[in-house]
């Protein structure tokens, strides 16, 4: 099973990229409200690169390592959780600018099919749609909303 859902950005596919390439601003534009920062991790993503993250959910504190298992520049980007299961974003270009597409992949996962119809699911779902506008406006006006 995949979660996906879609938006346009008014901006070139290298633009939109260059922000999801650098590990160190996910916490910037995620839209669980679980990404609290990268701990460790490259300037820039590329295939095979590792990073981690310090996370945070029901106020519990934690550390994942992603593997960047998907690479194609300014196109497709996407990294393996623990669980296996996939994040990814595509990119492509679209009148008017760029249509970002991310995805939670369950396929990868032995244990996909059970999570991915879990509450689990759902709220992945949810944290998507909040993700998506949130690097929206990262990427058109170098900021969130109600940011300076």
């Amino acid at each position: 099973m995949k979660i996906s859902r879609s938006i346009l950005i008014a901006a070139p596919a290298a633009a939109v990229f260059d922000v999801i390439a650098d590990p160190h601003r996910h916490h910037h534009f995620d839209g669980s409200g679980t990404v609290a920062g990268t701990i460790t991790g490259p300037a820039r993503l590329t295939l095979g690169a590792e990073f981690s993250v310090s996370m945070v959910l029901f106020d519990v504190p934690y550390e994942v390592t992603n593997t960047v298992v998907e690479y194609e520049e300014n196109r497709r980007i996407a990294w393996a959780h623990p669980g296996r299961h996939r994040w990814r974003y595509e990119l492509e270009e679209a009148e008017g600018g760029t249509l970002v597409t991310e995805t939670c992949d369950f396929t990868t996962s032995p244990q996909g099919e059970r999570v991915a119809g879990s509450a689990w699911g759902r709220r992945d779902a949810e944290a998507i749609e909040k993700t998506l506008p949130r690097l929206k406006a990262l990427v058109e006006n170098g900021r969130l909303p109600g940011r300076p």
